[in-house]
């Protein structure tokens, strides 16, 4: 097989995979049962395209061959005995087969097929982890090596978590489908929790060698596009996509040449995409449209509008951020939510104010291991000119993160703290 060929079959999967499998999950009922059928479709592009070449409609292709196979499994009776329960009636009234069924079924409008997948994969009876890789796999149309890679575990762990995450589903019969009304909110708050923690992942990883990772952030934010096409009418997808889109805006300024991290009042905002700034305003402008109070992604999105009008880090209104931080802190009351308030405080009324904040921040359990904490705490203390106790603090967040480039930065800090010998 060519690389072109190779690449190309690569493009088309990850393009087309999700559309294939919801809608043939809409069918079998059963995500693991839709994925394997999907596989066995990719299998014979990988076997037929390289001789035949790529068709001129890929996906429609993928479609009928992964079609097709399921109607083989229905004939040999495979599928036709799980089904027929909740067809056998259904179809014996219509005087139809079940190979009609499906196949009109998969020719419906796809939106539907996505919308119940993305609600499926984030399904509150996983566990985060499992969400987020279910939702890669499923939807974002990464191997399991990739996601792997992409959140440095090891492979077999997370082919464990997807494996488990298709059995939870299918033990607890989740159905595939838009929840009704009531519990719509629930579970859009988690579908929204799994994009949102695969973009953060990109933007600002954890551990490992390198500060981005941007090909999370472009799987994030297609699904956050994707969805909100899906759903126009609410206004956190909306607020979501927004700061995604503002944020990604950042991705070429946030590293310097030899990729060490560049912070963003440090940023050449010349290198900015505003293409993406003008689509993360878009966003933004209709979350708040459809009116009522603006949730905690619209609140953080028009935080990052005020950073992406700013033309320089001086014209940064930051008595507006403060006054955003103030109305998420009483929405979604937390210590990272805290931390950052202490930020645009000490920016807009001094770095004293901001340790005000802070300070009381050091005795909070959960960030006991939070690197961040000690590298606020220590700009705002060298900005004191209390330097012996900035340059421990920014020693101990170097000491607590696990991204390679991070430490350098920090341990950077911490040595310009040092009294320079005349």
């Amino acid at each position: 097989m060519t690389s072109a060929t190779h690449q190309a079959i690569e493009a088309v999967w990850r393009i087309e995979s999700a559309r294939l499998v919801a809608g043939l999950a809409r069918i079998v009922r059963d995500v693991g049962l839709a994925e394997d059928l999907a596989q066995d479709a990719l299998v014979a592009a990988l076997e037929r395209w390289p001789e035949s070449g790529v068709p001129d409609n890929p996906g429609a292709w993928l479609m009928a061959t992964a079609k097709h196979r399921a109607i083989d499994q229905l004939r040999r009776g495979k599928m036709l005995e799980r089904k027929h329960a909740e067809l056998g009636v259904e179809l014996e009234a219509r005087q139809v087969s079940p190979e009609g069924d499906l196949d009109a079924a998969l020719d419906d409008d796809v939106g539907d097929d996505l919308l119940r997948l993305i609600f499926t994969t984030c399904h509150p009876v996983l566990s985060t982890e499992a969400r987020v890789a279910l939702t890669l796999r499923l939807l974002g149309g990464l191997t399991t090596d990739e996601i792997a890679r992409a959140f440095l575990v090891p492979e077999p762990t997370v082919a464990q978590r997807i494996v488990r995450a298709k059995r939870t589903l299918a033990e607890a019969r989740v159905p595939f489908e838009v929840p009704r009304a009531a519990e719509r909110a629930d579970r859009l708050a988690s579908v929204l929790e799994v994009l949102y923690l695969v973009f953060n992942e990109g933007y600002s990883a954890t551990a490992g060698d390198d500060w981005l990772r941007p090909a999370l952030c472009e799987d994030a934010l297609r699904l956050g596009r994707i969805l909100a096409e899906l759903t126009p009418g609410e206004p956190e997808v909306h607020g979501l996509v927004a700061l995604m889109e503002i944020q990604a805006s950042r991705t070429r300024a946030r590293v310097g040449p030899a990729g060490e991290p560049v912070l963003l009042l440090e940023q050449d905002r010349s290198r900015w995409d505003h293409l993406l700034i003008q689509r993360g305003l878009t966003a933004l402008a209709r979350a708040e449209s459809l009116g009522g109070s603006l949730g905690p992604y619209a609140l953080q999105a028009s935080i990052a509008s005020c950073h992406a009008r700013a033309a320089t880090p001086e014209e940064t209104d930051w008595t507006r951020i403060t006054a955003l931080y103030d109305a998420l802190a009483q929405l979604t009351p937390s210590p990272v939510v805290e931390l950052n308030r202490a930020v645009a405080y000490a920016m807009a009324f001094g770095p004293a104010a901001g340790l005000e904040i802070a300070d009381p921040l050091v005795s909070e359990p959960s960030l006991r291991h939070y690197h961040l904490l000690p590298a606020v705490r220590g700009d705002f203390l060298a900005k004191l000119g209390r330097f012996e106790e900035a340059r421990a603090e920014f020693e101990r967040a170097a000491a607590l993160t696990r991204n390679a480039r991070e430490t350098r930065l920090l341990l950077e800090r911490a040595a310009a703290c040092l009294p320079r010998s005349s």
